[in-house]
């Protein structure tokens, strides 16, 4: 097995300073937007954007986290019960502009079920998807609205993405089994 460090600590807080002055830009502001990050990486990576928001913008935006496995359509119902914690809204998601945070784009399932999940609780004006990798071998057609980098890779290879608060660093590795 071989690991390649693909972005270190520097690097990762660079993309996702990035990524916030990119979510302020293309909303104007931060006015009704809601921040929900998804289980499991993606909760501490919403809240480093919800930091910087505060820092950059000077207001403290809601934020949330959405457990999308119950929504999944490649786990078995045994495999949803055993997984799935459920979802905190911070607000109520109407006429929101909500932003799905999550580490790593690959399929596009976990992307559509956090969709689903957001719209099972109402109806937003808009939904945005920030995500640190992009990795690509998309099986469904959703991209991403914001991405800390592109790592093309092949579908042997894993993308392991390290964050504070889950692990112990904040660095993006690709495994070579």
């Amino acid at each position: 097995m071989r690991k390649t460090l693909i972005l270190d600590e520097t690097a990762v807080k660079r993309a996702l300073v990035r990524i916030t002055h990119e979510i302020i830009e293309r909303n104007q502001g931060v006015e009704n937007i809601c921040l929900l990050g998804v289980k499991r990486r993606g909760i501490p990576l919403a809240e480093i954007l919800f930091e910087n928001i505060k820092k950059f913008e000077g207001v403290s935006v809601p934020k949330g986290s959405l457990d999308a496995t119950l929504h999944r359509d490649d786990l078995t119902d045994l495999e949803k019960s055993n997984l799935a914690v459920g979802c905190e809204f911070p607000c109520e998601i109407k006429d929101k502009t909500v932003i799905i945070v999550d580490d790593v784009m690959f399929t596009g399932r976990t992307a559509r079920a956090a969709m689903e999940a957001v719209f099972n609780s109402g109806r937003p004006k808009s939904v945005q998807l920030a995500v640190l990798i992009d990795r690509g071998h998309r099986e469904l057609p959703i991209r991403p609205d914001y991405v800390g980098k592109n790592v093309p890779t092949s579908k042997t290879e894993k993308v392991s993405v390290k964050v504070n608060g889950v692990d112990d660093e904040n660095a993006v590795y690709i495994i070579q089994e």
